[in-house]
């Protein structure tokens, strides 16, 4: 017997503001504290802009993963999609699930003519890393991010 969700359960659709609160849950799974009302209006950003997309996963109804990712732009490089967030409930990963949602950003990112997609994980995250490299996915780099917070 198998725990992958089955294929009529597990779905993976386009993330809306009704999500909010369930993704607002999973942000904290990742260590990012959000309100579900600051998530919305980030959902009502995200959608209006045709470079970026979200998606969620769900068995049945209920919302456990996501995924966002945008095209970037730069000078230097050709374009590509940017994973900015992956997440799948604690108690059901390794289950496919983030696997599907990765499936469905490359997807996109082919559709928007990219032919790279990118993603940055925390150092401490080597489940994550790992899960990555099984994907396909090959470390390129390693770097330091700076921030500047604004008055």
């Amino acid at each position: 017997m198998t725990n992958e969700p089955s294929p009529a359960t597990l779905s993976v659709r386009t993330i809306s503001p009704e999500d909010s609160v369930a993704v607002a849950e999973l942000c904290a799974q990742l260590g990012y504290e959000a309100t579900a009302t600051e998530v919305r209006e980030r959902i009502d950003t995200l959608l209006s802009n045709p470079e970026q997309v979200a998606l969620v996963a769900c068995l049945d109804i209920e919302v456990v993963g996501w995924i966002e990712a945008a095209v970037i732009r730069h000078i230097q490089s050709p374009a590509h999609a940017l994973i900015g967030g992956l997440v799948v409930k604690d108690h059901i990963r390794s289950l496919g699930i983030g696997k599907q949602l990765c499936a469905e950003v490359e997807t996109w990112s082919r559709a928007k003519g990219l032919t790279v997609v990118r993603v940055t994980s925390r150092s401490t995250r080597e489940s994550a890393h790992r899960f990555y490299l099984r994907e396909g996915y090959s470390q390129t780099k390693i770097s330091a991010v700076f921030e500047k917070l604004l008055p």
